[in-house]
């Protein structure tokens, strides 16, 4: 493109003619192989000399992030709107049409056009306004001034209008044609041009102007295309002077039937052609996802997390962020779209995107670790709120997957599975028993509500239906809090802790990593779900159990591609083993019992989310249901061998605000449909029985003494009729 000349620019002109003058007409007769053998003798050697940009181009493109069926675009990310093609992938019309409007002698001169430079110095001293750049000057004028790997400083002198910098221009052309075909030449320039509207190179400007690959241009398009090279911002058609744009495609089509690449009457019809736009967008960013979809946008922003802390993008995250922006990746990531909208569909039929209480949800693969959707009831949006709120309707908190301002929610009893685990581990048969009462006087000083003595005594729900005696089955079934607090005192609270932590329950508030660090031994109310998580750990952790005990980093992607097809070693799951099998397989057996299974043994009697199986058909699934203090949250995770899907219904803005437990059974049927959603067409597993040494012998149960909570003294002291009616009973063993 030729810019606009001042004065002191046409000035500069006629020295550099001065300079190149002798040179020009002593070779101005000559034929153009004799002329390109001049040239190259001398740049002869001077390829080594080049910028690293030039000999091994670095130009930024954007990246692309698809949906695990590799077709469906979430979005893309850069900096400048740009993808690198091959030319066999750029129709040929198009070649033609930026050759005829830009360098017509290319093919025959040997970088730089010494006769086309002549007839623009004269051109320009007198008032004109001609180029003399050849499409290898353009190209590495482009080059320098958008090298990432070059100052500021260095990148504004790509465009000064000095003598210097024209003849550095032409000994970097001519020794450029040294080493590279012209078709290697013009592939690189069409790649790397600017076209207008935010386009640059051929495929990002086909897209933007038409909707379609550059393959795809008919001659009256991609004449118009070359025409805009000269003047990009000004001849756009989208948002410059459409009539300049038709005007120029006129002269690029007259230019083509001069260099012979069509007929005249092709360049007749397609002037007459009536210009047709179909302007599209790429979207840039997690905000900018596919229209319609800007619940994908939570997704997006965990694998942009995910991405910052990958060490294979660079050693810094400013490196990893220039990566994704500029590096031309192309990313198929692990959401699953119908997944994803079976989530979106089910949080906001709980919820609406205004209300103040969400249903964050998460689903992940077992075995991999993929994370298949990452739904909640808000658009993902920096618009600003109407209340000013910062979590409802639109936010980019990441409300599903934890992090910056988001420590997580309570989930209540889903973390007994942590204490069964442990309890597991530690030798103790799913058989182990315990005649669970109302209330439990335990070791841990608590005052106040909930205390007893200076204790902390827990207690029932529904004691009606919880109290009596219980085994890890219908204890996990029936969620008896009595049972589970007895059973991580005989374990250890300290082990449940660590369960949970090594299945990837992270502590996000200071409060919960505190006690995890300092006093874990005391943390006796662990195992009713007080620590703060996430439905991404909590599924996860479930996810664990689901695959027998191999946990799985959670991974947003199923593959990563350089722009040169290499694949990146970052898509592979990251698994390792942290449960013995037939642990995972116990803990599996008793967690069939809260959705109204049975176990394999036939020891399920009751369950708080029986209407999973109903929604399940019957499929083999576990799970288990958690309702905070007060109903703060309301959570269920639910999994089968080849998903698990958790859902907390909470207030992001008020964890004291309650949710109630009207609305744990729309929890519950939201995350059974995710999960009849996820196994649709996949072959039904099954859970594979644990050993019987795990299993106990359920018909003799193990003794365990009632615990009664203890009195204050003067109300333990027996009363006037207990002491006749003791005496009585033993006149009476007496005879």
């Amino acid at each position: 493109m030729a810019p606009p000349r001042s004065p002191l620019s046409r000035l500069f002109t006629v020295l550099l003619a001065g300079v190149l003058a002798g040179l020009v007409l002593a070779v101005a007769a000559l034929p153009g192989n004799l002329l390109f053998g001049f040239a190259a003798k001398a740049a002869a050697g001077s390829y080594e000399a080049l910028p690293e940009a030039l000999r091994t181009p670095a130009t930024p493109q954007r990246s692309y992030l698809y949906a695990n069926d590799g077709k469906t675009l979430i979005t893309t990310f850069y900096d400048v709107n740009r993808t690198d093609v091959p030319l066999d992938e750029i129709a040929p019309v198009m070649r033609q049409a930026i050759v005829a409007a830009e360098d017509r002698r290319f093919y025959d001169h040997g970088g730089a056009d010494l006769r086309g430079l002549l007839r623009a110095v004269v051109s320009n001293a007198s008032g004109g306004q001609q180029g003399g750049s050849t499409l290898t000057m353009q190209y590495v004028r482009n080059v320098l001034k958008t090298d990432p790997g070059r100052t500021a400083e260095q990148r504004a002198a790509a465009t000064e209008q000095t003598v210097g910098r024209k003849i550095q221009e032409i000994r970097y052309a001519t020794a450029l044609e040294q080493r590279l075909s012209k078709d290697e030449i013009l592939n690189r320039y069409l790649n790397i041009a600017y076209f207008g509207s935010g386009a640059y190179g051929v495929a990002a400007a086909s897209q933007r102007y038409f909707a379609k690959a550059p393959a795809e241009l008919t001659l009256g398009e991609a004449a118009l295309l070359a025409g805009l090279v000269q003047s990009p911002e000004a001849y756009s058609p989208i948002d410059g002077d459409a009539d300049a744009a038709l005007q120029r495609r006129g002269y690029v089509l007259d230019a083509m039937v001069s260099t012979g690449a069509i007929s005249a009457e092709e360049a007749a019809r397609a002037r007459a052609e009536k210009l047709t736009l179909r302007p599209t967008a790429q979207p840039n960013g997690c905000t900018a996802v596919a229209q319609g979809h800007d619940d994908w946008g939570f997704f997006c922003d965990y694998l942009r997390q995910w991405w910052l802390a990958q060490p294979a993008f660079g050693e810094t995250v400013e490196e990893r962020e220039q990566a994704l922006r500029r590096g031309g990746y192309t990313v198929v990531t692990s959401l699953d779209p119908q997944v994803q909208a079976t989530a979106q569909k089910e949080a906001t039929r709980v919820y609406g995107y205004a209300d103040k209480r969400a249903l964050p949800i998460a689903a992940v693969e077992p075995g991999t670790g993929r994370v298949l959707a990452m739904a909640v009831n808000r658009h993902y949006s920096l618009d600003a709120n109407p209340d000013g709120r910062a979590n409802r309707p639109n936010t980019v908190n990441p409300l599903i997957s934890g992090g910056d301002s988001v420590d997580g929610y309570q989930a209540g009893s889903t973390f007994k599975l942590f204490t069964m685990l442990a309890a597991l581990e530690a030798g103790k048969p799913l058989a182990t028993g315990f005649d669970a009462p109302s209330r439990l006087p335990t070791r841990y000083a608590a005052e106040g509500e909930g205390s007893c003595e200076g204790r902390w005594c827990p207690a029932n729900a529904n004691p009606e239906w919880m109290d009596g005696y219980r085994m890890m089955w219908d204890g996990f079934g029936r969620s008896v809090n009595t049972y589970f607090v007895w059973l991580a005192e005989q374990v250890g609270q300290e082990k449940v802790v660590e369960m949970a932590q090594r299945l990837g329950i992270t502590f996000r508030a200071d409060a919960d990593a505190a006690f995890a660090e300092n006093d874990a031994a005391n943390w006796g109310s662990f195992t009713l779900g007080v620590a703060a998580t996430t439905p991404l750990d909590l599924a996860n952790a479930y996810a664990t159990v689901a695959a027998e005990g191999t946990y799985c980093t959670p991974l947003p992607v199923v593959s990563v591609t350089a722009p040169d097809g290499e694949r990146v070693p970052v898509g592979d799951p990251s698994c390792r083993r942290v449960l013995d099998a037939d642990v995972a397989r116990a803990a599996t057996d008793a967690a069939r019992c809260p959705v109204g299974q049975q176990s394999a043994f036939g020891q399920c009697n009751g369950g708080t989310a029986t209407s999973v199986n109903r929604i399940l058909d019957g499929r083999p699934v576990a799970g288990k249901t958690g309702s905070s203090e007060r109903n703060a949250t309301e959570t269920f995770v639910g999994f089968t061998p080849q998903v698990a899907v958790a859902g907390i219904a909470a207030n992001p803005d008020d964890p004291t605000d309650s949710v109630g437990a009207a609305v744990q059974a729309k929890v519950i049927d939201a995350v059974a449909r995710v999960i009849a959603t996820a196994v649709d067409g996949q072959p039904e597993k099954s859970f594979a029985a644990p050993s019987r040494e795990l299993v106990g012998d359920p018909r003799r149960p193990v003794e365990r003494p009632r615990v009664e909570p203890r009195r204050p003294a003067e109300e333990r002291r027996p009363s006037d009729e207990q002491r006749l009616s003791d005496l009585r009973r033993w006149l009476e063993r007496r005879g």
